[in-house]
């Protein structure tokens, strides 16, 4: 079992800027992939951004240039820096945490945390 436990989050005004984190705990797989996706009302659950444990990243075209995604692998967190945020960011957020083994493989959720952009 994993369990992650995310962070940050709230409101704030378009161009603001807000800060989410995600650690991990339990039974890690060493090699993994942890990322952000969200979900907004209405809309398909879509991912955001991910980065490997080794430090390969990926991020959705929508928010290419406006958010970063960083790790510290000694404490399985991860962290998304969000700025120059748009009202059309406001979704439910959540963390993913992908492990893999040869003979394995793991798939665990965060609770989800709020992020609403408005004036």
């Amino acid at each position: 079992q994993v369990q992650l436990v995310e962070s940050g989050g709230g409101l704030v005004q378009p161009g603001g800027s807000l800060r989410l984190s995600c650690a991990a705990s339990g039974n890690i797989f060493s090699m993994n992939v942890m990322g952000w996706y969200r979900q907004a009302p209405g809309k398909e659950r879509e991912l955001v951004t991910q980065i490997t444990s080794g430090g390969i990243t990926h991020y959705a075209d929508s928010v290419k240039g406006r958010f970063t995604i960083s790790r510290d692998n000694a404490k399985n967190t991860i962290n998304l820096q969000m700025n120059s945020l748009k009202p059309e960011d406001t979704a439910v957020y959540y963390c993913n945490f992908k492990g893999y083994t040869s003979s394995a493989y793991q798939d665990y959720w965060g609770q989800g945390t709020q992020v609403t952009v408005s004036s």
